[in-house]
């Protein structure tokens, strides 16, 4: 809508205004503004955009106007809409006045009270106002943003709008519990379970159980945890470990009718899988195993389902045949009986009061000399016979371990999904309070939003940005671990491997952002946040569980970086570790280029929003610490053992893994970009994010650019006004960034939904 350049369609403006606010203009009603503007001599062009029934002026052209008009009628006080707009228009003629105050009573709009539509007191104003308007057409971003199973994030929407899915604040736990169980069942009745297995639906994938999960997540993390053990621990290690003789059980998991669990983490022992205490002890004569924890420290701990609902596990256990230990192998247990009592040798206790996740029945578990026959073993990589021979097609007692623990993946990729929808919700309920709440401003005047403030931009825009970012890296990541499923070939095994890395690395940045999210935009909700209505606690109480649930960050972004060291978890030899050292060395000689000083010193605005530059500087960054890592493991490795030295320079090795993590999610956000189909006006804002993204994550860690060389003083300095610049820009488009996550309402907290 253009901007009103005629002064002397200054007198009619105010009558405009109020007249579309309230509802729309009548035809009558605009043929007479148009008469009386030909008497005044307007322009009809400049007029004829107001007029328009067929595209009236959206709510943002109304709300730019009502500003233009404050603005201009500030040291009047008129009594009337009329005398606002003659006021505007200060040398008005006398038959002036008459034709505007005649059309005001024609309209109605002669009351004095109908100034207050428009100008309202500053004593009047107040700090929560109506949430501004969105003046852009978020679908195409919709679409893009749910680009991967768009049908099964719709059907998960459609089964949320049930009016059984409403949240009712401090339902004691037992009550809670039972209301996620009644959620999962229909969950489950919706067929959410079957959906991630071809075995279980002609159609099951991965893709769609993730898509349903990720919505689903939008509503309630107890739900989405509970689901992720039912559907995606339970069933998923059935489907990855068993053989078709378990199909029936993973059936029933995928149903509802045979609740699961997923007995991995002992008390002792928690992401160090392999030296898991309790044992399963194979005894020929009845052909069966004895499932037994040893002493306290071995016993299940935080299991999820154990504690109330789950009637099978899948454990986790030292498997021994012949007197021979064969490593953890997994096996199915039954916990209870289908009226829900215990049965003999399992004992089970809750785990207590905990943060949050109140609707998900963590449990710890012991057994006591279970037996459970032979072919409960899960046996796709290895099984025992009836006459008490073990046999693996994978010679490998390593190999075999972790080929078992990589087809459970799926976990960390769902948990990752999760921590995305949590963001997306956070950052809706700030955003749109920020769009809304008003605080401070110039004596007299209207306050401001506090989405105008520049510190409050900074706090939202970025964590917008990067949670755009890490959703598509998500998106990328299942989309490449479904093609890639049941490869056999060592091409498929590489893949497979990459795969888990980069699988662990999004898992641990994710919820590490969501953790930061959620704090960040509690805060940017200042009291109102701390209410329990406005879902902040939930948020932060249910979602922290995530950076230490299916592997603890810390040491999955280890794991990441002994991968980017080409399978460091084999011992190194001295060959195989200077060979590591010139390929690094080779890398780091042509990142070596970026350091140059005209780019380091470049400033100018092209340059800083390249997204070339974005791409170079943090693969660069990446190629240096492997390198860098490589040529201090290199030192260390004639000395003492490759577990003593990876331990020394342990933080370097987290360094590297952030920094893969980074460049994963853009490059990841530059490809989506690439294929985004929409309108003109919503890719030029799309692309400003991605530099936003970009830029952000330079400045985050533009000490070590610093450092080593990438940046000189003057361009750091600059990398930080440009993201202020981006942040300003991108502002009149943060809500409508937020409203494309497509949050269901009810998902809202008060703040974020009135």
């Amino acid at each position: 809508m253009p901007s009103v350049t005629d002064d002397r369609l200054l007198p009619l403006l105010p009558l405009i205004y109020v007249a579309w606010a309230d509802g729309a203009l009548a035809p009558a009603e605009i043929a007479l503004i148009r008469r009386t503007a030909a008497d005044l001599g307007a322009d009809a062009e400049a007029l004829a955009p107001w007029l328009d029934p067929d595209a009236p002026p959206s709510a943002a052209a109304l709300r730019r106007l009502a500003d233009d008009l404050t603005r201009r009628a500030d040291g009047h006080d008129p009594d009337d809409l009329t005398a606002l707009g003659l006021a505007l228009a200060r040398d008005a003629a006398d038959d002036d006045r008459a034709r505007v105050r005649a059309v005001a009573e024609r309209m109605g709009l002669a009351d004095p009270d109908a100034i207050t539509e428009l100008i309202a007191p500053p004593s009047r104003c107040a700090a929560f106002g109506c949430l501004e308007p969105v003046d852009l057409d978020v679908t195409p971003i919709t679409r893009w943003l749910e680009r991967l199973r768009p049908d099964d994030r719709a059907a998960a929407r459609a089964l949320l709008s049930h009016p059984s899915f409403t949240h009712v604040y401090d339902r004691p736990i037992a009550d809670q519990r039972r209301q996620v169980l009644e959620w999962l069942e229909r969950v489950a009745e919706a067929g959410v379970g079957r959906r991630a297995y071809p075995e279980t639906d002609p159609e099951g994938a991965l893709s769609r159980f993730v898509a349903a999960f990720e919505t689903l997540a939008l509503f309630d993390v107890s739900l989405t945890v509970k689901c992720g053990v039912q559907f995606g621990l339970f069933a998923g290690s059935v489907r990855a470990l068993g053989t078709e003789k378990h199909h029936d059980v993973l059936k029933q998991a995928v149903d509802m009718t045979l609740p699961g669990c997923f007995a991995m983490t002992e008390r002792g022992h928690g992401s160090n899988v392999r030296a898991l205490e309790t044992t399963a002890t194979y005894d020929p004569e009845r052909d069966v195993f004895v499932v037994h924890t040893p002493d306290d420290f071995a016993r299940k701990e935080w299991i999820g389902n154990a504690a109330r609902d789950g009637r099978m596990a899948t454990v986790f256990a030292q498997l021994v045949v012949g007197g021979v230990s064969r490593g953890v192998h997994a096996l199915l247990v039954p916990l209870r009986d289908a009226d829900g009592a215990l049965l003999p040798g399992i004992r089970v206790e809750d785990c207590g009061p905990k943060m949050g996740l109140d609707g998900v029945d963590n449990g710890q578990i012991w057994f006591e000399h279970v037996e459970v026959p032979r072919t409960h073993l899960l046996d796709r990589f290895a099984e025992v016979r009836p006459d008490g021979t073990y046999h693996s097609d994978i010679v490998s007692d390593g190999k075999r371990f972790f080929t078992m623990l990589g087809t459970l993946v799926g976990g960390r990729v769902s948990i990752a999904g999760a921590a995305v929808s949590v963001s997306r919700v956070a950052l809706t309920i700030a955003t749109r309070y920020a769009a809304r709440r008003r605080q401070f401003g110039d004596k007299g005047a209207q306050e401001w939003l506090i989405l105008d403030y520049p510190s409050h931009q900074r706090r939202l825009l970025p964590r917008i940005a990067a949670t755009y970012a890490i959703g598509f890296a998500q998106e990328a990541l299942v989309r490449d671990w479904e093609a890639m499923d049941g490869d056999p070939t060592p091409e498929g095994e590489d893949r497979a491997q990459s795969l888990e890395a980069r699988a662990a690395a999004l898992k641990a940045h994710a919820t590490w952002h969501a953790t930061d999210v959620i704090q960040e935009c509690r805060e940017a909700c200042g009291g109102q946040g701390y209410a329990a209505r406005n879902r902040f606690a939930a948020l932060k109480a249910d979602s922290d569980i995530f950076t230490t649930f299916e592997g603890d960050n810390t040491v999955l972004m280890q794991l990441v970086a002994r991968a980017l060291l080409t399978e460091f978890q084999r011992q190194f030899d001295d060959s195989r570790i200077f060979g590591l050292v010139r390929h690094f060395a080779g890398r780091a000689v042509a990142a070596a280029f970026d350091r140059n000083p005209y780019i380091t010193q470049r400033t100018d605005r092209d340059h800083l929003r390249d997204r070339e530059w974005h791409a170079q500087i943090m693969a660069a960054r990446q190629a240096d610490l492997t390198h860098s890592l490589g040529m201090r493991l290199q030192k260390r490795l004639g000395r003492m053992s490759s577990f003593e030295a990876f331990n020394q320079v342990q933080n370097h090795a987290l360094a590297l893994a952030g920094a893969y993590a980074e460049r994963l999610t853009l490059d990841a956000l530059h490809a989506a970009l690439d294929d985004f189909g929409g309108p003109a006006e919503q890719r030029a804002i799309l692309t400003d994010l991605t530099r936003l993204h970009g830029l952000y994550a330079i400045e985050r860690d533009r000490a070590w650019f610093l450092e080593n060389g990438y940046l000189d003083g003057d361009k750091a300095r600059a990398v930080c006004d440009e993201v202020d610049a981006l942040c300003a820009e991108l502002r009149p488009h943060a809500l409508a960034l937020v409203e494309a996550f497509a949050v269901p309402e009810k998902c809202l907290g008060a703040i974020g939904a009135e």
